[in-house]
């Protein structure tokens, strides 16, 4: 729907004009079936009820965050809105923090020390993926 939206009314320097009846033509023509009426009822929907209640918030869970140094998680969102009187359940306060890419600090090991290099080549696999030996010390696998 959004490349539809993005292109029409596009004019050409010809004169030609890119409408909606015809986008959806020519992608039905590929396979990708979308009636006009789709897109007319697209651009004209309301905002739902919950997508009007996250967007506010949102505002009150990235102020809540950002005023608390960015560290608190998604408990202790909730606990402060509660305490400001807002009435939100934990969950919603999880998925907007998760939908907002906002995440507290966390215990444990944050330090990652080992990066994978892409340029370097892989090992020989001298083993061929074969690890099935047919006796006791027959196979060894070990760092070169």
């Amino acid at each position: 729907m959004g490349f539809i939206h993005d292109i029409k009314d596009r004019r050409e320097p010809g004169g030609l004009r890119w409408g909606v009846e015809p986008m959806c033509a020519v992608l039905t023509q590929y396979g990708i079936t979308i009636a006009p009426s789709t897109y007319y009822e697209w651009v004209g929907k309301q905002p739902t009820a919950r997508e009007r209640r996250d967007e506010e918030l949102a505002e009150m869970v990235t102020r809540v965050f950002t005023d608390n140094f960015s560290v608190y998680g998604a408990r202790k969102v909730w606990l402060a809105l509660r305490r400001e009187g807002v009435e939100v359940a934990r969950c919603t306060v999880e998925r907007l923090m998760r939908a907002l890419g906002l995440r507290g600090a966390h215990r444990g090991l944050t330090c990652r020390t080992t990066i994978a290099d892409d340029a370097d080549p892989l090992a020989c696999d001298l083993v061929h993926r074969h690890f099935a030996p047919a006796a006791p010390n027959r196979l060894w696998v070990a760092d070169a």
